[in-house]
């Protein structure tokens, strides 16, 4: 794959990836501007997310109907569409419904641009997970500096600041993709209903399938539901400046972004079976770790940062080897395949998202709890893959 053309991709992704760190550090301003309840300034991130999972169950099974460009220039004008809405919103109401609308468009490249991958390296699996791996770090580094950028747009410029660079990013995105983002299905097929339907059932129906897919998406949702309540425990909670907490926010996504450079270094040194098993110890250290400094020490925010980082080295590790062991289980239907981890993620994502935002009362216990337990069902899932040797 040119250089180039992973550039193109890594670009469609940054919108739809940075869209919530840059803005997090505006959510206390945000709430004293629109008058309303943390829990609701949080709501913008699950409504984002359940734009996301209703829109990203079709647009696999379109992009295999209609070719991965055409979905993806259609997507990439309603996520721009979305983000114009929320730099110009007057209500939180009009802010809910603009992210709602991103959400539907963010989910575009998120499905086909992963799908584009495997059809790339159809033929090379481990040149798909290296691809995979580098998009992570170059996209986690982009995330890691977001918030830091976030926090400085917010002090100078306010909240609206924040949005306005996603609705940017996203022009400049849609008119490189219109001009440069070639055709990668070659084969289209005819769109048939009941055929998706059939699709989406051999998926659901794989157990293979549906723990490869569910441990990253609930690693994942851990991670949010810690990035949505941060702003405030930091900023409120301990007292910090926003730089401050855009500072350990840095630290935290720094750390995913770091390892997920070297993951397919680590991979080739001590094999795919020995690093799914050890990033899942690691997650669950760095979670016991969390839930004991939350009983133990709940206002040392270096320690709540620290354990964060272990849970992303971890988690940085087993998620490009499982992602992309998710796609390769069907390879004939890619597209519907990464409709489905995307839609489940967003699913999972938006509902303990929405969880956490409404019982979050300023203290950290709620968090950790919520991340040993994600953490506690991925092991449960990547147990189950050994067990029945799913896995290998």
């Amino acid at each position: 794959m040119p250089k180039s053309f992973l550039s193109l991709l890594i670009l469609a992704l940054i919108p739809c990836c940075i869209e919530i760190d840059i803005s997090v550090p505006s959510f206390p301003e945000m709430s004293n501007y629109f008058g309303v309840s943390e829990g609701m300034i949080q709501l913008t991130v699950a409504y984002n997310f359940l734009g996301f999972c209703l829109a990203s169950v079709i647009y696999g099974p379109l992009s295999e109907c209609y070719g991965r460009r055409k979905i993806m220039i259609l997507g990439n004008a309603i996520l721009l569409v979305g983000a114009a809405g929320c730099v110009n919103a007057p209500s939180i109401h009009w802010l809910l419904i603009a992210r709602f609308i991103q959400g539907i468009g963010a989910s575009t490249s998120a499905v086909v641009v992963f799908a584009i991958i495997s059809d790339v390296y159809h033929n090379n699996p481990n040149n798909a997970t290296k691809s995979v791996g580098i998009m992570n770090s170059i996209i986690t580094i982009l995330i890691a500096i977001a918030p830091v950028i976030g926090g400085f747009i917010n002090k100078v410029i306010g909240w609206r600041g924040n949005y306005f660079i996603v609705t940017v990013i996203s022009f400049i995105s849609w008119i490189l993709l219109l001009i440069f983002l070639p055709e990668t299905k070659k084969a289209l097929e005819y769109f048939d209903l009941k055929k998706i339907t059939n699709d989406y059932k051999k998926l659901f129906y794989s157990s293979k399938f549906l723990s490869t897919s569910l441990v990253p998406s609930l690693l994942y949702s851990a991670y949010l539901s810690f990035v949505c309540c941060a702003s405030f425990l930091y900023i409120e909670v301990f007292n910090l400046s926003i730089m401050i907490y855009v500072l350990h926010q840095a630290i935290i996504v720094g750390s995913f972004s770091i390892t997920s450079f070297f993951c397919s270094k680590i991979t080739q040194k001590f094999g795919t079976k020995k690093c799914i098993k050890k990033s899942m110890a690691l997650c669950l250290l760095g979670s016991l770790i969390l839930l004991i400094v939350s009983l133990v020490t709940p206002n040392s925010p270096c320690l709540i940062t620290a354990s964060m980082v272990i849970f992303c080295i971890s988690f940085a590790i087993c998620y490009p080897i499982l992602f992309t062991l998710s796609l390769e289980i069907f390879p004939n239907i890619k597209g519907t395949a990464s409709s489905a981890i995307m839609g489940m993620r967003a699913l999972l994502v938006s509902a303990f998202v929405g969880a956490t935002s409404y019982w979050y009362n300023g203290e950290i216990i709620l968090i950790s709890l919520v991340i040993l337990s994600t953490v506690g069902l991925s092991c449960i899932f990547t147990y189950n893959l050994y067990k029945t040797g799913e896995l290998f």
